[in-house]
C-alpha cells in the first residue's frame, strides 16, 4: 500500500483543490491497482478546513501541535501501521500532478525530492513579476536539483524508519530527514519528474518553509532596487 500524508493549518481556500489532485494520483494506472491511502492531518484548524475533508474518502486526524514536524510524523505513523510500503508528502497550498505517485516510484531511489512550481504569483502584488522572474533565474527545476519540499517528497517505509521519521520541528523537519538519509547512505533521485503545483501565497504556514522564502527574497529585490536607485 501506498500512502499520502497531508499537513493541514487552516487551509479551506486551498485545500479541495489538494484533495482533489491527491485523489486523482491516487487513481493513476501507472500504480497497478495498488491502494493509496491518504492521511490528512488537521492541526489547530479553526476554518471550515475540517469540513472539507469530511466530503473525501480519506482518513483525518486531528492534533493541535502547530508543530509541521509532529504532523507529518502523526500522519506516517498512521500509515505506517496500516502497511505502507511508501511515503508521499505533499502540502495542502499544492496540487500534484495525476502521475506524482507513479513518477516517484519509476525513480527506483530509496528517496525521491521532487521540484515545485507555481502558476499564480497574484499574492505578491506589485512584485510579482519580479519575483517571478527571480524565481526562473535562480530555481533549478531539473534532474539533479538539490531542492527539498515537504510538497514533493516521497520514500520507503524501510527508509523512514531506520532514521526515526521526521524531527518535530516547526520548519525545516523535511531537509533535516533527508539530510539523515543521506548521512545514513539511503540512494536519492533529485528528481524533476513527479511534479507539484504550489502557492506564492505571503502568508507563511511553517517560520522557514517555502513561503517564507519568498517573502525573504522580495524583501532582497527591494533592498537591491533601494541601493541602485540610491546609487544612481
Amino acid at each position: 500500500m501506498i500512502g499520502i500524508v497531508i499537513p493541514v493549518h487552516n487551509e479551506a481556500r486551498l485545500l479541495q483543490a489538494c484533495l482533489d489532485a491527491a485523489m486523482a494520483a491516487a487513481r493513476h494506472p501507472g500504480l497497478n491497482g495498488e491502494e493509496v491511502a491518504i492521511v490528512v492531518v488537521l492541526d489547530d484548524c479553526t476554518d471550515g478546513s475540517a469540513d472539507i475533508v469530511a466530503g473525501y474518502p480519506v482518513e483525518s486526524l486531528a492534533m493541535t501541535a502547530r508543530n509541521v514536524g509532529l504532523v507529518r510524523a502523526a500522519g506516517a505513523e498512521r500509515l505506517l501501521a496500516r502497511g505502507a510500503r511508501w511515503l508521499a508528502f505533499t502540502d495542502a497550498d499544492s496540487r500534484v500532478s495525476a502521475d506524482w505517485l507513479a513518477q516517484q516510484l519509476r525513480q527506483c531511489a530509496d528517496v525521491v525530492c521532487g521540484t515545485v512550481a507555481v502558476e499564480d504569483w497574484s499574492d505578491h502584488r506589485h512584485h510579482a513579476t519580479q519575483l517571478e522572474d527571480h524565481f526562473k533565474r535562480t530555481y533549478s527545476d531539473a534532474d539533479g536539483h538539490r531542492h527539498v519540499h515537504g510538497a514533493n517528497l516521497g520514500l520507503s517505509a524501510g527508509a523512514y524508519r531506520s532514521v526515526g521519521g521526521f524531527l518535530p520541528l516547526a520548519s525545516s523537519e523535511d531537509v533535516a530527514l533527508v539530510e539523515a538519509l543521506q548521512a545514513a547512505g539511503a540512494t536519492i533521485a533529485w528528481s524533476a519528474a513527479p511534479r507539484v503545483i504550489t502557492s506564492a501565497r505571503r502568508v507563511a504556514r511553517a517560520p522557514a518553509g517555502f513561503a517564507a522564502a519568498l517573502c525573504h527574497a522580495v524583501d532582497a529585490l527591494l533592498l537591491s532596487a533601494s541601493a541602485l536607485e540610491q546609487g544612481g
